[in-house]
């Protein structure tokens, strides 16, 4: 699987590596990322290619890939077309199907390190139990279950919102006298052939696991307590030309994924809208489909949902339905009881199990991190978080000094690509440890007005969407606060991150001295990306390291600042509902991943919470009875993002020599952009 992509993403490695060694000295920030699944992955990646080498990467897994190397249960893959689910700058042409199975998911996570060289970075076979902020030194200690505990500046969290399995309250788990598990910690070892299995969970997991299990139980039982909508996925096999037309021709991949993301983002969000036509168009396809798939009129009766489309995880499946019609398949809607020894019992009496498969999700409403978080003056973040996550930007959080997360609070997609955010975030991230390293900043921390503001607007706006409605679902807590999901495009989130606004943060020196904060310019702190200009050609003075940068000679100008790039995505207009892609879906079994910055991406970790099990993949859709399919459309491309922001070139040849620039900052200062929630329309091509 990874031979054919080094030809393609090692030049750009070493290109970028040479012309980001500039900024490599010995008092860079040293940076912990916790997790290495595509949000640590791409943290890494955007890292290195600021030029930032003091990186390490700690995951408790023995291979990379994170959801995607712990889910495996039969049947288990993407809903996001492969045109979405992968990285924007570094495609596979290779999938074998629209929509890419797990293992080749993982084997992608795989090529991702060897291509870019992570290897080095890498510490797998590493939990972390706790991370503490030491305050006196201005770092962070991870502590881990075995070994000794380390000391960095900067600590990134990339577990994401669906790693911790969740298992229903339900009484007498412990007493079933027979095999049981989590879907996505699946036991091959335990044969299924000729049993009498069941299935507890009728969401994303469940719906892709379900068929498989089908075809070898002798009595297949499923637990539903809710029915969900769910929309045709069209999946298909790759041909070999479509392999072939893809290495020949790459732009024609990128054509593909500009299509499938502009359809994601414009199309199938309107299902999360209530009162939009486009509501009423999936609600519409998705029970023609359950009419299709399931004559029996009392069975498609019990398969209905009776609340809003959009309100619970929107699903994607051909043959789920179908399942259900064999006749060694039952199902049963009647609430839990409790467990027995011998099984399940309902207020209709007890099904007898060999096996019992829990598909009932993650712990992701109340982000149940599998380590402890301390930040500043001893708040845990469990505390913090006591009333429901939040953070700015689903990035930063109030008291936790350097503490940056990928896929965070309320950066969940049920229309595009998680991977597309998590991109995004790698960006932004980068940015703020760039500050910290030009300005010799030792922490940087979100205040508490732009975070509280931030979270008043984000709340407001999600009180008008499907997920506010009156069913239950992973997306909030039980009091009702949604702490998943974003509330608006994609293209509303770039325009929200693309541009650090260090106004919004705190900044202190790297020696402390109290509570001195560094003055922040407005104008000169807003930063954008911009290209990694070359390393100057001087050699270096080591007997300067580790002295403060000193302020540039006022009369050297400064050199012209390159013009910010373009954020803009040149896309075709989306297609009409009668030419519609086939649409986006995923499943994928865990958090992180990230998408261009142009690039659009539908994902979700395959399981959902008790409510909705299965690993999620955010969920792109098909008007019509063409396709709409929710998480990462299939592949397609988009140009490429810009390099994250990187330190202007010095002044003169005597700035050349030191290692850290001034305060001051030769760079161009666009127009501030608004604190809050972008509007829909601020981002509209």
């Amino acid at each position: 699987m990874a031979a054919a992509a080094p030809t393609r993403l090692a030049p750009r490695v070493a290109k970028r590596a040479n012309a980001a060694s500039a900024t490599a000295h010995d008092l860079s920030p040293s940076i912990a990322i916790i997790g290495a699944g595509f949000g640590g992955l791409t943290a890494a990646i955007r890292l290195r290619e600021a030029g930032f080498q003091k990186i390490r990467i700690f995951d408790k897994a023995s291979r990379v890939g994170g959801v995607w190397h712990y889910n495996t249960y039969p049947g288990c893959a993407c809903d996001v077309p492969v045109a979405l689910y992968s990285l924007s700058f570094a495609p596979k042409p290779d999938w074998s199907h629209h929509f890419a199975r797990a293992a080749e998911i993982q084997g992608y996570c795989e090529q991702l390190a060897d291509d870019f060289e992570l290897h080095g970075s890498l510490e797998l076979g590493r939990e972390v139990v706790s991370a503490v902020w030491r305050q006196d030194r201005m770092k962070w200690r991870v502590s881990f279950a075995a070994g000794d505990p380390v000391d960095v500046d900067v600590l990134i969290s990339s577990v994401g919102q669906l790693n911790e399995p969740c298992f229903p309250d339900i009484p007498g788990r412990e007493t079933f006298a027979s095999n049981s598990f989590h879907s996505a910690r699946w036991q091959h070892d335990v044969p299924l052939q000729g049993k009498r299995i069941g299935v507890i969970g009728t969401a994303a997991s469940a719906v892709q696991l379900i068929p498989e299990i089908a075809k070898v139980a002798q009595r297949l039982t499923i637990f539903q307590r809710t029915p969900n909508y769910i929309l045709p996925r069209h999946d298909r096999a790759l041909s070999g030309l479509d392999k072939g037309l893809t290495k020949i021709a790459p732009w024609l991949q990128r054509i593909t994924r500009n299509r499938v993301y502009w359809w994601a983002d414009w199309m199938f969000w309107g299902a999360f809208e209530p009162k939009d036509w486009r509501a009423r168009l999936f609600t519409s396809v998705a029970l023609k489909h359950l009419e299709k798939q399931v004559p029996d009129p009392v069975l498609r009766k019990r398969l209905t949902p009776d609340y809003p489309i959009g309100c619970k995880r929107i699903l994607f499946s051909d043959d789920y339905y179908p399942a259900l019609n064999e006749p060694n398949v039952h199902l049963v809607d009647a609430p839990i009881a409790e467990i027995v020894p011998e099984g399940v019992k309902t207020e209709k009496g007890v099904e007898p199990l060999d096996v019992l498969i829990y598909a009932t999700g993650f712990k992701a409403s109340g982000f149940d991190w599998s380590f402890s978080v301390s930040g500043r003056d001893g708040l845990t973040l469990k505390e913090a978080w006591k009333d429901g996550p939040e953070a700015y930007l689903g990035i930063a959080v109030k008291g936790f000094p350097n503490l940056f997360m990928t896929y965070g609070p309320n950066t969940n997609l049920g229309h595009n690509s998680i991977l597309f955010m998590i991109e995004q975030q790698a960006n932004y991230i980068v940015q703020c440890i760039e500050r910290m390293d030009r300005g010799n900043l030792g922490r940087i921390e979100v205040r508490t007005e732009a975070q509280d503001e931030f979270n008043r607007d984000l709340q407001a706006r999600l009180a008008g969407a499907a997920w506010a409605g009156a069913c239950g679902s992973w997306y909030k807590t039980a009091s009702g606060k949604i702490t998943n999901n974003w509330m608006g495009t994609t293209r509303a989130y770039k325009h929200a991150t693309d541009v650090v606004d260090f106004s919004d943060y705190d900044l202190f020196p790297r020696v402390d001295t109290g509570e001195r904060r560094v003055p922040v310019d407005t104008e000169a702190d807003i930063v954008t990306a911009v290209a990694v200009a070359p390393a100057p050609a001087v050699s270096p003075a080591p007997e300067v390291r580790a002295a403060p940068p000193a302020p540039p000679k006022a009369e050297a100008a400064p050199p012209e600042p390159p013009a910010p790039p373009q954020h803009t995505i040149q896309a075709p207009p989306p297609p009409t509902p009668a030419e519609a892609p086939a649409p986006p879906t995923e499943t994928p079994p865990e958090t992180e991943a990230s998408a261009a910055t142009t690039e659009g991406v539908i994902e979700t970790p395959p399981e959902e919470p008790v409510d909705e099990p299965t690993p999620t993949a955010s969920q792109a859709a098909a008007a019509t009875p063409a396709a709409v399919e929710g998480e990462s459309p299939a592949q397609q491309a988009q140009p490429e993002s810009p390099d994250p922001a990187q330190p202007q070139q010095p002044a003169s040849a005597a700035e050349e020599a030191r290692p850290l620039p001034s305060l001051s900052t030769d760079e161009t200062a666009p127009a501030r952009p608004p604190r809050g929630l972008p509007s829909i329309s601020d981002v509209t091509p």
